[in-house]
């Protein structure tokens, strides 16, 4: 009797133990959490993101308005991103990617998209309560909820051995019972063979359906976190959210396993979901929990759908108001219906620090032409125009002091490589980019583009280049598009005469070194420095001097 009541209390302490450490663990991780949470709010994150995860539910979208790859590398669109991801859960990760690579062609649809994230202007400790809850969808298996109702389930398993991973969880519950009530020798035999078989087929087929078995875990916690959300704020489609709840009701009380698992997956590094996940693999959860959902989710993925967007969209939207309010400055966009023109006051590159503000003005039927050196500004700024209007038509927000311009597709040309895999050289490949952007261009497009080339044809000799860039220039800005382009070619501005505005930025030399100031100027470059660089760097003498005759010589021949 002493050694029962010595037992007793020993497991009685131990359980006990276990639970204070339970409850001293959570209280210092939600210390932590509350603490990382402050310390991102209104700056970028610095931080490694799975892009293949990240992008998973942008893939997805079959979408006209979806930039084009092209356009993403040159904007640098994942450096972007990885700017304005202030977001707490996968979800919105994965949803504000989505949002960033589809601008918007319809005004009522951003202006609703502010209305919205004007409502989570919010004192920081009220906002620190919605940042919370959405941080429980922070593990990683969370980017996999969107796998559940992007494509239709299969049951990825034979007859037989779905059988076997319905009854061998029993069937080891009874062995061991059976074994403590009368010791067996066969039985432990069975036993052993059995927990064998099992760990075989765990291990067998956890890469076939772990997105989905490590995606229920997070489906429920989505769940949880979609009600909480929906007593703290209201919008429109609320309804909708909560009749979606309801008919997934059934299915999660269905998941009780999954249920218990998605309280452990809140906080993966516990000792009681290391322990949860041993369980798993010895009673094979995971297949089970497979084979008996696997036809539910397939009937409810347009209600997880409708919950996945709701929570992310929640989350991008205060992540937007983090973005806000780490900015120098910016401002919403204005855009028009009828004018035809952009005016970009104050305008700068996010991404650069302490980049110097440019303001421009400009119509559709008058492109820009900037000259300048390397490394003046120039490429800077048509990349600000860029991503300023990629910004307005996605998160509603600009670094500008005033935004104004149309609706806009926007297009690009700056990163342009030999494709020798391809059997292409590196003017055949910027020729064919350029082609691509005049075959999206044309009179009859209802929403008009926005054209950011950088050195146009600098693949190819400068007779040539010239002509073919003053020809295709023309073309673009007689359909009305908004055209921005780099050149080296000063002798472009005298042939584009005066359907191309001309500006420039300029750099001093001073003892060994260029002096920028990043300004844009109107008119065209004045300092060609090119030469006198190389003489006050240090090149000898008679390379200089060469190089001055030289370029008289070139001047008078082709009347530049």
């Amino acid at each position: 009797m002493f050694y029962w009541l010595v037992t007793v209390l020993v497991l009685a302490l131990i359980l006990v133990g276990f639970n204070v450490y339970n409850y001293y663990d959570k209280r210092n991780r939600t210390a932590r959490k509350l603490e990382r949470i402050r310390n991102k709010w209104a700056r970028p994150v610095n931080a490694r993101r799975n892009f293949k995860l990240i992008a998973a539910y942008l893939n997805a979208e079959d979408n006209p308005a979806k930039l084009a790859y092209v356009t993403a590398e040159d904007l640098d669109l994942n450096n972007l991103f990885n700017f304005i991801d202030r977001a707490n859960s996968k979800p919105g990760k994965q949803y504000l990617y989505k949002k960033l690579f589809i601008p918007e062609t319809n005004i009522e649809n951003l202006l609703r998209f502010d209305k919205k994230v004007e409502k989570f202007n919010l004192p920081r400790p009220d906002l620190e309560s919605f940042e919370m809850e959405l941080a429980r969808l922070n593990n990683i298996d969370a980017y996999y909820i969107a796998d559940l109702f992007l494509k239709k389930h299969e049951w990825l398993m034979i007859a037989p051995l779905r059988f076997f991973v319905r009854i061998s969880g029993i069937a080891i519950v009874g062995l061991i019972i059976s074994l403590i009530a009368v010791p067996n020798l066969a039985c432990f035999g069975v036993l052993l063979l059995l927990i064998a078989s099992n760990i075989a087929v765990h291990y067998g087929t956890r890469n076939k359906i772990s997105t989905y078995t490590r995606s229920l875990p997070q489906l429920v916690i989505l769940n949880n976190v979609a009600k909480k959300l929906l007593k703290k704020v209201s919008f429109e489609a609320d309804e909708q959210v909560k009749e979606s709840i309801n008919k997934l009701s059934g299915l999660i009380r269905t998941l009780k396993l999954v249920s218990f698992e998605s309280k452990l997956a809140d906080d993966p590094e516990t000792l009681s979901y290391a322990i949860f996940k041993f369980i798993k693999g010895l009673f094979l959860i995971e297949p089970l929990m497979f084979t008996t959902s696997v036809k539910r989710i397939n009937k409810y993925r347009d209600n997880i759908k409708v919950i996945y967007e709701y929570v992310a969209e929640i989350d991008s939207l205060i992540a937007v108001i983090s973005v806000r309010s780490g900015l120098p400055f910016y401002s919403k966009p204005t855009f028009f219906t009828e004018k035809q023109e952009m005016d970009l006051q104050e305008m700068y590159h996010p991404l650069i620090y302490n980049c110097v503000p440019n303001s421009i003005h400009t119509h559709s039927d008058e492109g820009v032409l900037i000259t300048g050196s390397n490394m003046s500004g120039k490429t800077t700024f048509i990349k600000s125009i860029a991503i300023n209007t990629l910004l307005a038509q996605t998160i509603y927000t600009t670094c500008t002091k005033a935004y104004k311009a149309p609706l806009l597709k926007i297009q690009t040309s700056i990163r342009t490589n030999d494709e020798l895999s391809e059997n292409k050289s590196y003017f055949q490949a910027e020729a064919l980019s350029i082609l691509d952007i005049i075959n999206q261009s044309g009179a009859d497009e209802p929403i008009k583009s926005l054209i950011i080339i950088d050195e146009i044809f600098r693949g190819t000799n400068t007779i040539e280049r010239i002509a073919a860039a003053k020809s295709v220039l023309n073309y673009l800005t007689e359909n009305k598009n908004f055209l921005y382009v780099s050149t080296h070619d000063l002798e472009l501005a005298d042939l584009l005469d005066n359907e191309y505005a001309v500006y420039s930025f300029e750099e001093s030399v001073s003892d060994t070194r260029l002096v920028f100031d990043y300004r844009i100027k109107t008119g065209v470059l004045k300092n060609k420095n090119g030469i006198a660089i190389l003489e006050t760097i240090g090149f000898p003498e008679s390379i200089v001097e060469d190089a001055y005759i030289v370029s008289e010589e070139l001047k008078r021949k082709y009347l530049l």
